[in-house]
């Protein structure tokens, strides 16, 4: 009997060691005991919690590989409807150049911003800022340029003594001015369908002038202008209201004739026609500029993501190799221990 009970007493033991095994695998803590006397196990660390990461096995680097090939599937589709789309925008761009040549006669022409940011002291008193933007992201830094070009204009005004107000054109630039410039902007137009048409850019310059665009002193496009396929810049304008007479004392479109009532109207109906001019260039400007800066964007991801599966179908075969070599292993030991 006593020996049989001493037998229990160690199956109990071993038993009890096995589910404190099992409970710190989950984070709890146990306190077995056997009758009146405590058992304790030194070889098992209970005050523990942290929870070691391993190494990532052979299956999860797989589903690594096929997500990440899938993501450069998606990644060269995009590049490629881009290019597409971009040749279209080209043939449009050079119709709105060519449909928007009239208005240098009366307004100045397009400020190309370099590294340098300008300083903007020639615009006057009160400004209203456009800044053109995407409705959607994934074109490298389209947005980010106008956005810092809209807040560094902005802050020289201001430092200037002068009074600035903002209409955003685009969701991601009005995501990113709002938390920066928010108390400024006045209106946004978002849901734009790209490449907008001249029918858009009359709507938005109607919108503009009846929600007071009259009483500012000058409204300043900012705008991605188009070079090439790999570069596009940022760039300005500045439209003004038509006077009967300029500063200087000149008649304005002084070899037309008007009748005295009627010259002030048909300058308002010129002026919104050379503002929806303006934003129409803009537009055709922009979407240009967005497609190929997404092309871009595009063909480095799908190169980041080659690079990513060289990478990781390295790792894959090492740790196959691992296994294998490790199995191996453990044949040899087996049939030499059976042999020994």
């Amino acid at each position: 009997m006593a020996a049989g009970g001493g037998g229990n007493q160690d199956l109990r033991r071993s038993a009890a060691a096995a589910a404190c095994q099992y409970f710190v695998g989950q984070n709890q803590v146990v306190e077995p005991y056997f009758g009146n006397s405590l058992v304790t196990f030194p070889c098992l660390n209970f005050s523990s919690s942290q929870q070691v990461r391993g190494m990532a096995t052979e299956k999860q680097i797989f589903n690594q590989i096929q997500s990440t090939k899938n993501i450069k599937k998606i990644t060269s589709s995009m590049k490629m409807v881009s290019a597409a789309k971009l040749k279209g925008d080209e043939n449009r761009l050079k119709q709105a150049q060519a449909f928007n040549a009239w208005t240098s006669a009366l307004s100045s022409e397009p400020v190309v911003i370099d590294e340098d940011m300008p300083t903007f002291e020639e615009l006057p008193q009160k400004t209203l800022i456009v800044p053109f933007t995407s409705e959607r992201g994934l074109c490298g830094g389209v947005n980010s340029f106008i956005s810092r070009t809209t807040r560094d204009a902005v802050k020289k005004l201001q430092a200037q003594g002068k009074d600035c107000d903002i209409v955003v054109v685009g969701e991601k630039g009005r995501s990113q001015m709002r938390r920066t410039v928010g108390d400024l902007i006045k209106r946004s137009a978002t849901d734009i369908v790209p490449p907008g048409n001249f029918a858009l850019a009359s709507g938005l310059a109607s919108e503009i002038l009846a929600a007071g665009g009259k009483d500012y002193d000058a409204i300043m496009i900012v705008y991605n202008t188009f070079v090439n396929a790999a570069v596009y810049k940022q760039a300005y304008k500045v439209v003004t209201p038509l006077k009967a007479e300029t500063p200087e004392g000149d008649d304005v479109l002084g070899g037309y004739e008007f009748e005295p009532s009627e010259k002030t109207e048909g300058l308002e109906d010129l002026y919104e026609y050379l503002l929806a001019s303006q934003l129409f260039h803009s537009f055709m400007d922009g979407a240009c500029s967005e497609q190929s800066s997404r092309m871009t964007a595009m063909e480095n991801a799908s190169k980041n993501a080659g690079e990513m599966i060289d990478s990781l179908t390295l790792q894959y075969n090492r740790a196959r190799q691992a296994r294998i070599t490790t199995e191996l292993i453990e044949i040899i030991s087996g049939a030499s221990a059976i042999e020994g």
